[in-house]
C-alpha cells in the first residue's frame, strides 16, 4: 500500500488505486449533501430522505456527465477504443450532462416521495456549486480543464501558490488556471444564492433557477478561455449549454415570482 504515489493518486494497493479526482468529487458531493440535509431539517422536512437520494443521484449524475462527455468526444477518443468509455480514472466528466441527468432524476425522486420539487431544488442546488468548486480541484490534479497559453509572468502577477503555477505548465506551455476561476466563481455564487437570495426570495424555486443563471453566465465566459473544450458544429458545447441554462434560469425566476408557491417558513427548533 502506497499513499500519494504520484500527484494524481491518493492511494494505491497493488494494481488498484484511488485517484484524487474521485476524492474531490465525493468530498464535494458529501458537502452538498450536508447543506441539503441542514436545509431540509431547518424547514421541518425529513432530512434522512436525502441520504437515500444522495447515493442514487450521485450515480445518475456521474453517468450523465460521462455520457455527455463521451458523446462529444466519441470520434476523437472512443471510436477505436470502446473499453475506454468505462475508464474514468483520468477524468472525462462534463458537468452539464451531470446536472441535466441529476435534475431529471430528482424530479422523479421527489415526486415519488411527495416533496415539492422547487423546495427540494432550493434546498439542494446551491450546494451543488460547492461540490463543483471542489470537483474542479480534481481537474487541476489531473491537469485538465485548463485554459489557453499565458506567460509565467502572468501567473506570477496573480500571486498564485507555486504548486498551482507548476501544475499549469501543460504540454510545454503555461496555461490559464480556468479550474481555479470556476472554483472561485462557484463559491461566490453559492454565497450569493444562499446568504442573499435565500433571505429575500418570496416564492419557491428562485434559488433553484438562480443556480442556472449564475453558473450559465460564469461558465460561458470561463469556457471562452479553455483550450480543451468540447465542440458541436464548431461551437463550444459548454457555451451553448450555458446560454440555454441562463434562458431557463431567467424564465424560471420570472415564472416563480408570478405563479410560484410562497417559500416554506423556517420551523422553530
Amino acid at each position: 500500500m502506497t499513499l500519494f504515489p504520484d500527484s494524481k493518486t491518493f492511494i494505491s494497493v497493488g494494481a488498484l488505486s484511488i485517484q484524487w479526482y474521485a476524492i474531490c468529487i465525493l468530498t464535494g458531493a458529501y458537502i452538498a449533501l450536508i447543506i441539503g440535509q441542514y436545509n431540509f431539517k431547518k424547514y421541518g422536512f425529513n432530512n434522512k430522505l436525502l441520504s437515500d437520494y444522495f447515493i442514487s443521484v450521485l450515480v445518475v449524475g456521474i453517468i450523465g456527465a460521462r455520457i455527455w462527455y463521451v458523446i462529444f468526444m466519441y470520434n476523437e477518443l472512443y471510436r477505436d477504443n470502446l473499453l475506454d468509455i468505462v475508464r474514468m480514472t483520468n477524468g472525462g466528466l462534463a458537468i452539464q450532462g451531470g446536472v441535466i441527468a441529476g435534475i431529471a432524476y430528482s424530479w422523479w425522486f421527489f415526486k415519488k416521495h411527495h416533496v415539492d420539487f422547487f423546495f427540494a431544488g432550493d434546498a439542494i442546488l446551491p450546494g451543488v456549486l460547492v461540490a463543483q468548486a471542489i470537483g474542479r480541484w480534481g481537474n487541476f490534479l489531473n491537469q485538465e480543464a485548463y485554459g489557453s497559453i499565458v506567460s509565467l509572468e502572468f501567473l506570477r502577477r496573480m500571486y498564485l501558490p507555486q504548486f498551482i503555477i507548476d501544475k499549469m505548465f501543460i504540454h510545454g506551455y503555461y496555461r490559464h488556471p480556468t479550474f481555479l476561476y470556476e472554483s472561485i466563481t462557484n463559491i461566490i455564487g453559492f454565497l450569493l444564492i444562499y446568504f442573499v437570495i435565500q433571505k429575500i426570495q418570496k416564492k419557491q424555486g428562485i434559488q433553484f433557477f438562480s443556480y442556472f443563471i449564475w453558473y450559465g453566465i460564469t461558465r460561458f465566459f470561463i469556457e471562452g478561455l479553455r483550450s480543451d473544450s468540447l465542440y458541436i458544429l464548431g461551437l463550444r458545447t459548454a457555451q451553448v449549454t450555458s446560454i440555454i441554462f441562463v434562458i431557463i434560469g431567467v424564465i424560471g425566476v420570472i415564472w416563480c415570482m408570478q405563479k410560484g408557491k410562497p417559500v416554506v417558513q423556517e420551523k422553530e427548533a
